[in-house]
């Protein structure tokens, strides 16, 4: 049985949507992937087996397997009801805790933060059709890991994350590439608020309407760089552009390496 869920909103027509099959023991890789594709949304995913109070969680865009999804992590949580639930990834455990109005909080793999090569920046700038003197020079680019990895960059106004018009073809190859998952673009609003898009061409998704391994990455970004207290709340906007608001909030707790992204989840 396949689930249709949209994670990190309350309204079915917001957020982003996400597959959600219960019981994948059955499955096999190409069909999981085709099911995936069929579905067409950003994410499918799949729990595939169980040890105790473990649940193996797989996922799968229209293309291929994703090392890590937030959003489709969320929508599984919620559809498996409130609680703690203890999900292995293949990029390691996530433990996520539902209450009782829909919202799911998980914690993010350890998150890190690496240098953005400057042949890489270039290349990148003009898959996206950016100049350098569109980006933020108080938000450096960088390339930050919380189960996939993003390249982030901060647009210097919102017109600029607001006007979207990449080279798919080029993007798709720079990514494929490095290995990158999506690209993390922001405009920080605020001192703890953040409009943010994603494109997602690797998956055969134009963008993301809301991305829970991003909004990770980013806060690990955020706090490594000393751009945002260990203690921080953040709040993401991101869909808007796409007429899918969808609302994502990120928690730094001192002494956690990884982040909690949380959001609500609904049956579509």
């Amino acid at each position: 049985m396949i689930d249709r869920y949209v994670a990190f909103t309350s309204d079915p027509t917001g957020g982003n949507p996400a597959g959600v099959v219960l019981d994948a023991t059955g499955l096999d890789d190409s069909r999981m992937l085709g099911i995936a594709a069929e579905l067409g949304f950003s994410e499918t995913a799949f729990i595939t087996g169980r040890d105790g109070d473990r649940l193996r969680l797989r996922f799968f865009s229209p293309l291929a397997e994703v090392a890590f999804c937030g959003h489709a992590t969320v929508a599984t949580a919620v559809a498996l009801g409130p609680g703690e639930h203890l999900f292995v990834t293949n990029a390691g455990e996530v433990p996520v805790t539902v209450d009782t109005t829909g919202s799911a909080t998980l914690t993010s793999v350890p998150t890190r933060v690496e240098p953005l090569p400057e042949a890489d920046l270039t290349a990148l700038l003009g898959t996206l059709r950016w100049s350098a003197g569109d980006l933020d020079p108080a938000l450096p680019p960088r390339v930050a890991y919380s189960g996939n990895l993003h390249p982030i960059l901060a647009a210097a106004s919102r017109a600029r994350l607001a006007d979207l018009d990449y080279d798919v073809p080029g993007l798709t190859a720079l990514m494929t590439e490095r290995g990158w998952t999506t690209i993390q673009l922001v405009f920080r609003a605020g001192e703890h608020s953040f409009d943010v898009r994603d494109p997602f061409p690797i998956g055969g998704v134009y963008e993301d309407p809301a991305t829970g391994s991003a909004a990770a990455a980013l806060g690990g970004y955020l706090r490594e760089l000393g751009l945002v207290g260990d203690d921080a709340t953040l709040e993401l906007r991101q869909g808007d552009d796409l007429g899918r608001p969808s609302q994502i909030t990120v928690r730094l707790v001192p002494g956690e390496a990884g982040v909690r992204v949380s959001g609500h989840a609904v049956k579509m």
